[in-house]
């Protein structure tokens, strides 16, 4: 399982976003640039089709692939009452031979990005993981040195933490709290819900930028 929230935030405030985040963290950042791909089932795998998709981290000298599969949310009246999307997921490190294997299984593959940014990973009453990215597409099969923006001017935000049926409401509450921190340069909210680019971000973004982002909480 694991718990998630997404925002957005203009490239513009990304520095004094990092600057936040650093402070907060106290770690440094590691540079972000995967590859994505999505795959879906064929109709001989079964009537209702899967997806997995495969991440192939390309800041390594040798790229490394990571399979993942992203499951059902969690429902009912307590998944409503709290801000943070929970979910099941699950993913295992792979060869360099996963792509051919999954469409040899009848695989197809269903769309591709790049996701190219920053991270950051931390333990802060949870394992968290803050990544900032812009996401690119290829205008060619698997082109990513050609890659473009798919929406210039806006990166993405995310923050998940790997939780169980045990101490999930532990975890959520964790990255809850630490989202708080974030309010003033960008809403963060459970993935599909737009809420849009924070108005005072500017401001914010300016006195981080004064004050180097000194504070670490």
């Amino acid at each position: 399982m694991e718990c998630v929230v997404q925002g957005i935030i203009e490239t513009q405030h990304v520095e004094a976003l990092e600057i936040l985040l650093q402070g907060l963290c106290g770690v440094h950042r590691e540079r972000l640039r995967v590859h994505e791909l999505c795959l879906k089932s064929g109709p001989n795998l079964g009537p209702v089709a899967s997806e997995v998709r495969l991440l192939c981290d390309l800041e390594h000298s040798e790229p490394t692939w990571t399979v993942k599969h992203i499951g059902g949310a969690m429902r009912g009246a307590g998944a409503d009452q709290i801000s943070v999307l929970v979910r099941s997921m699950i993913e295992s490190k792979a060869s360099k031979n996963v792509l051919r294997l999954f469409y040899g299984l009848g695989y197809k593959l269903e769309n591709e990005l790049l996701r190219v940014g920053f991270a950051f990973h931390f333990q802060r009453g949870a394992q968290i993981t803050v990544t900032v990215s812009s996401i690119n597409k290829m205008l060619k099969l698997h082109a990513t040195d050609e890659a473009v923006p798919v929406t210039p001017g806006i990166q993405l935000v995310e923050v998940t933490a790997p939780a169980t049926p045990e101490n999930y409401s532990e975890v959520v509450a964790a990255v809850s709290s630490f989202c708080e921190y974030l309010a003033p340069l960008l809403h963060l909210s459970k993935p599909g819900i737009s809420t849009g680019v924070v108005p005072t971000a500017a401001a914010a973004a300016a006195s981080l930028m004064s004050d180097g982002g000194g504070t670490t909480l």
